[in-house]
């Protein structure tokens, strides 16, 4: 994939920022159109077959001109402020968020993380935590560092900022997904911690322009995001309701590997994980060879055996745009699969299931396939 044009930039954004246009209709916008700038440049009567889209949507093609000022009047702001604007038709935008329907099609970034690093976690937890949230929070990250992991969570008071700073302290690469617009750092206690992560190959996200006001909304929305970036989430602690339980509740309906922290049955800040495990929504954490099982993950410098070469002359082409992906990826979720291969699920599901038989591939907890040779 190579770097927008300046001009297709513009273009998305002015899309991006039109009213009552989530990200939803975004996506079926510029997937039956071909691109944003086309979807002004069609025949009316084109457009109005769009997928989602109706007529009242359709009198955004009259705003042309005013959305592509305030497209350039957004990306002068963020360019002075050292912002960057991450769309999907950008190289670095994230490939996890290609199996998530409701994932953000443009966010804003700070720092230079990599956000498609090949192992990533998140741990979220509950804002009042404990002493023994927080020691675990560290032994997780410490337990796991020896993986190299990048740590996923949200810069609250609580489990999130302790995930941070312990990871800064491993030396890890930490991302912060905010409520907050950004360059606006809430709480604002949290600047020092954020700003060291932004030195030690860190990120800051947010779904919000510049400038923007905070609305409570905007932190259970952030929630998705945490959820779409993590191969595994981890839950330390969490009452009966609250963000860490609908992150949770999220990254399962996304089939990510879940894992929860037992607590203590007479405190309130475990109940929310001792809930997560009795519904089987999580898994029990116990240590990091939880992880790097369900995620087959190895340690670096771990000597892999080399993988012959795959023959593709016996394949049909369906298989063969299959292999390639899982070849390129290592591994991938099945829907992550079919938007790239454009095939059915059901009829994807059917030539993975004979390609495990062959023993060419095997099927992974959440949906995913890892190929074998």
């Amino acid at each position: 994939m190579k770097n927008p044009t300046h001009e297709e930039l513009r273009y998305f954004i002015a899309l991006w920022s039109a009213p009552k246009i989530g990200p939803g209709i975004l996506k079926a916008i510029i997937a039956y159109s071909g691109s944003a700038k086309r979807f002004f440049e069609i025949p009316k009567g084109r457009a109005a077959k769009t997928p989602k889209v109706g007529e009242k949507l359709l009198s955004i093609r009259n705003q042309e001109k005013s959305l592509l000022q305030k497209a350039d009047d957004l990306l002068e702001l963020c360019e002075s402020k050292g912002y960057r604007i991450l769309t999907s038709l950008h190289p670095d935008f994230p490939k996890r968020f290609k199996a998530q329907e409701d994932s953000p099609s443009l966010f804003f970034c700070q720092g230079k993380a990599d956000f498609n690093a090949e192992r990533t976690v998140g741990i979220v937890g509950t804002r009042s935590a404990t002493a023994y949230g927080k020691a675990a929070t560290r032994k997780i990250i410490e337990d796991l560092s020896v993986y190299q992991p990048t740590i996923i969570s949200g810069l609250a008071y609580g489990i999130d900022i302790e995930a941070h700073r312990a990871a800064l302290q491993e030396n890890l690469p930490t991302v912060a997904i905010m409520g907050s617009p950004i360059g606006q750092i809430y709480p604002s206690v949290h600047r020092k911690t954020a700003e060291s992560m932004l030195l030690n190959k860190g990120g800051l996200i947010s779904e919000y322009p510049p400038g923007g006001k905070m609305a409570p909304g905007n932190f259970p929305a952030r929630n998705r995001i945490i959820a779409g970036l993590s191969d595994a989430l981890i839950v330390v602690e969490a009452a009966e309701k609250g963000g860490a339980l609908i992150t949770a509740e999220i990254a399962y309906s996304y089939d990510k590997d879940v894992f929860a922290v037992p607590g203590n049955l007479q405190s309130p800040f475990s109940e929310g994980c001792n809930h997560l495990i009795k519904k089987m929504k999580a898994n029990i954490y116990t240590g990091p060879n939880d992880i790097a099982e369900a995620l087959f993950w190895t340690k670096p410098g771990e000597v892999k055996a080399s993988k012959p070469k795959l023959d593709f002359s016996s394949r049909d082409a369906e298989e063969v745009k299959i292999l390639k992906i899982l070849q390129e990826n290592g591994e991938a979720g099945i829907d992550e699969i079919s938007f790239q291969t454009e095939i059915p699920i059901g009829q994807l599901s059917s030539k993975l299931l004979a390609l495990e038989f062959e023993g060419i591939v095997k099927s992974l907890p959440g949906k995913k396939y890892l190929i074998l040779v």
